[in-house]
């Protein structure tokens, strides 16, 4: 619905009060012994052409003609016709059988008269609400101006019944108007035809007035139209840089609002664009703001967060803070410089300081980053049996609990913000969900990007857990969700579920290693469980020195380089940036963002984790009971020789299983031609990206063990 309010119909039915009346066709009217008029000239005519009289009488019947042609009227000798195909545009024309040297200067006049016409035309049709604030504000001056040419007219007239004044002198006082009225006709003849409003108007009057730089006279009148049209202008935009509010009826600002997005989607919608799109730059920018407009939009955007949050605030006015005018000393420049320079900083105080941006981001490196591991420990003990199971028959209800309880139980019960963590189970794979999120690319060497060969293709594992979809959710509040929304959210999740794979790779590993050492007393030389026992310890150093690199030579440096660069920004857009850049950072260097690598060691784990999943089965068959806790000191004694012989055997029997020996090889084959495989690509990157370096040391270490 049109919420402009329309124009008074009769500043359309009675043309005599708008000006308008030479435009009007009039009905042809005849007399005795007259010429019949012109539709196309409007002519009145008159029963004796003007030629029929002596050339004083001449001059003083077309003065009077000309005095009423200057203000739009049409004479006894001189008539209007309109311009076909030009709304506004007229000509004057003159009784031919005048004498001609008096026609050569009265037609001298007439672009003076057309122009004034035109002016008018414009200035009615303008007036109108719906062409908007800036074209009001011109009409208005040009009004002004209309007013002082028409007091011009009133005093020539006043001089011509005086019987002072000759067309010469007409000729001479209109002079300074002429070229006043022509440009200005220009301007108004440019905006009519191309519909200008706004931003156009005000950039085509300055640039009108840069063209007049050769008249002094015709620029400063430029100029100053130019200041007057742009006072509306000046006003939406001090309401936007010094409240926030944008107040334009007729969509004239270069800011605009999609009032369709809203703040939840920053902690709902993974692409939620409210921060670039609530508020944006539209087309036609003024000329004279196209500088700072970036400026103009962030300060308005920020003094926006602060009201949405309940925190009204408004940039401290003085007389030297108005934005009345945009002249060349830039004084508007440092208005809107000082505007931006309060809002930035307090909104950022306001993050920082009451909504406590920086312990938010320590929590989430606490819990998403696994900082703190006492309440992982403990919340994998608890949970084992729930997380072990398929993801349809996982319970998040009462994961949420048991996550609960291993909060309570362990240190992070302190932390406040621990009430902020809840439990989710994704539906994918890691992999699957990396694929599915193609805004992470990067651009990295095509060596590293490429597929692997017959592995893209492969479906979603039947066999997937609680433990590789397992995940940690972060409720974030209005404004911090502008830092940490869910996209960043997303973001600490993909790295949290890769560490907590691990974590759960390292867990099982060790449960391996303590089953091997329960042979520690007895020789393995020449058995399996030797051979086993040097695998699970290379499986346990690839494994750890993983968490090492992901650890201590990614989280922790990137962590305390965006820490340190937070304390110094200067803008909640420069904490944003800096906070993306650290997530950014964090995926490339964990190997999220690299196909090939990630799919490396994806498979690596899996292999660790069956490995463990098979020596908790096989090993265990070869132990032997140990005597019952009753039997006393004497007793335990003479059992040590035979449960030594007896465990001895069931080594000797181990060895001779051709089911534990091939079972154990299969796996360190495996193991070791995946690891190999790996060196390689590590070795070669590194050089391309240096941070790989580290993790291709740690890796060749584990290699050369084989």
């Amino acid at each position: 619905m049109d919420s402009t309010v329309g124009t008074p119909r009769w500043n359309l039915e009675r043309p005599f009060l708008t000006g308008r009346f030479y435009q009007e066709i009039k009905a042809p009217t005849h007399t005795t012994g007259s010429k019949p008029f012109s539709m196309d000239s409007f002519s009145r005519g008159t029963d004796n052409v003007i030629g029929s009289y002596p050339v004083s009488v001449q001059e003083l019947l077309v003065i009077d003609d000309l005095l009423s042609a200057l203000v739009g009227i049409e004479g006894r000798h001189i008539s209007i016709k309109r311009v076909r195909g030009k709304e506004g545009h007229v000509i004057f024309q003159i009784d031919p059988s005048m004498d001609l040297a008096l026609q050569e200067l009265t037609q001298r006049i007439f672009p003076l008269c057309e122009d004034f016409v035109l002016i008018c035309q414009f200035v009615e049709s303008k007036s109108h609400f719906k062409n908007g604030l800036v074209n009001h504000a011109f009409a208005a001056a040009l009004r002004a101006l209309l007013l002082d040419y028409q007091a011009m007219v009133a005093q020539l007239e006043h001089q011509f019944r005086l019987g002072r004044l000759s067309v010469q002198g007409l000729w001479f006082y209109c002079q300074p108007m002429m070229g006043s009225l022509h440009a200005l006709s220009i301007v108004v003849e440019k905006a009519s035809s191309n519909n200008f409003s706004g931003s156009a108007m005000l950039n085509l009057l300055q640039s009108q007035a840069k063209a007049m730089a050769g008249d002094n006279a015709v620029r400063s009148l430029l100029e100053k139209m130019t200041q007057c049209a742009s006072s509306a202008y000046l006003g939406i935009l001090e309401r936007w840089v010094y409240e926030g509010v944008i107040d334009d009826p007729y969509g004239e600002f270069f800011i605009a609002e999609n009032k369709s997005l809203l703040k939840e989607s920053l902690t709902q919608d993974y692409n939620a664009k409210y921060w670039q799109q609530r508020y944006s730059l539209k087309e036609g920018i003024p000329s004279f703001l196209t500088s700072v407009a970036g400026t103009i939009l962030t300060t308005g955007k920020y003094l926006n967060v602060m009201r949405e949050c309940g925190h009204n605030v408004q940039v401290p006015l003085s007389e030297n803070s108005k934005l009345t005018s945009f002249g060349s000393n830039h004084h508007y420049l440092e208005c809107i410089k000082a505007a931006y320079d309060f809002a930035s900083s307090e909104l950022l105080n306001l993050i920082k300081d009451k909504y406590d941006l920086i312990g938010k981001l320590r929590s989430l490196k606490r819990y998403l980053l696994l900082d703190q591991g006492d309440f992982l420990v403990h919340f994998m003990d608890i949970a084992r049996d729930e997380l072990a199971k398929r993801l349809e028959d996982i319970s998040v209800e009462k994961l949420q609990s048991l996550l609960d309880l291993a909060l309570r139980s362990t240190a992070a019960a302190s932390d406040p913000c621990h009430e902020n963590l809840t439990c989710c189970v994704e539906r994918t794979s890691l992999l699957k969900r990396l694929t599915a999120l193609k805004d992470l690319e990067c651009a990295y060497p095509p060596h590293l990007n490429k597929p692997i060969p017959d592995s893209d293709d492969q479906p979603e594992p039947l066999s997937i857990t609680g433990l590789e979809t397992f995940c940690l959710n972060y409720k974030v509040q209005w404004p911090l969700s502008l830092v940490i929304s869910r996209k960043a959210l997303t973001k600490y999740q993909l790295i949290f579920r890769f560490l907590f794979h691990c974590r759960h790779v390292n867990r099982q590993l060790c449960v391996a290693w303590q089953v091997h050492q329960g042979f520690r007393a007895f020789n393995t030389l020449g058995t399996p469980i030797l051979r086993s026992s040097i695998l699970c310890r290379s499986m346990l150093k690839f494994i750890n020195s993983l968490l090492h690199y992901l650890t201590f030579e990614v989280l922790e440096p990137n962590w305390h380089l965006m820490h340190d660069r937070l304390r110094t920004a200067k803008s909640i857009d420069e904490v944003i940036q800096f906070h993306d850049f650290f997530l950014q950072k964090c995926l490339k260097e964990c190997l999220l963002l690299l196909p090939q690598l990630l799919k490396k060691v994806e498979k690596l784990k899996s292999i660790c984790l069956r490995y463990a999943a098979a020596i908790q089965l096989l090993i265990p068959s070869i132990y032997v009971p140990e005597p019952d806790a009753a039997v006393g000191s004497l007793g335990l004694d003479r059992s040590k020789p035979r449960r030594s012989q007896s465990r001895n055997q069931q080594l000797n029997l181990a060895a001779e299983s051709s089911k534990i020996c091939d079972s154990i090889m299969k796996f360190e084959k495996e193991f070791n031609a995946e690891l190999q495989s790996l060196v390689p690509i590590l070795s070669n990157s590194s050089q391309a990206e240096p941070y790989l370096t580290h993790l291709a040391q740690c890796i060749l270490g584990v290699g050369s063990e084989q």
